[in-house]
C-alpha cells in the first residue's frame, strides 16, 4: 500500500446496472480512462483495484472520489471535499 492518496475522479458516485453474478474491478487510484472501473493504470502505483461481485440486478452507487470508508461504494464522503 501507499501512503499516497488516490485522485478525485470525480466529486461525485457513478451508478452502474450491474448483473448477478457479474465481477467488477473498481478503480482505487481514481486514474483510469473507464470510470469507475479499473483499466490498469494502476500499475506502478501502491493502489489495487476492489473487486466486486453483484448477488443481483440493482443499481449500486460506485464511489468516484475514491476517497470513500466502503471501498468500492460511495459512502457520502465526496460530500466533504473541497
Amino acid at each position: 500500500m501507499t501512503d499516497e492518496k488516490p485522485r478525485v475522479a470525480r466529486k461525485s458516485p457513478y451508478s452502474v446496472l450491474v448483473e448477478p453474478g457479474k465481477s467488477y474491478m473498481w478503480c482505487a487510484c481514481g486514474r483510469s480512462d473507464k470510470q469507475p472501473f479499473c483499466d490498469g493504470s494502476h500499475k506502478g502505483t501502491g493502489f489495487t483495484p476492489v473487486k466486486y461481485t453483484a448477488e443481483k440486478e440493482e443499481w449500486v452507487w460506485f464511489c468516484g472520489c475514491k476517497q470513500t470508508g466502503s471501498a468500492p461504494l460511495c459512502d457520502g464522503t465526496h460530500k466533504t471535499l473541497d
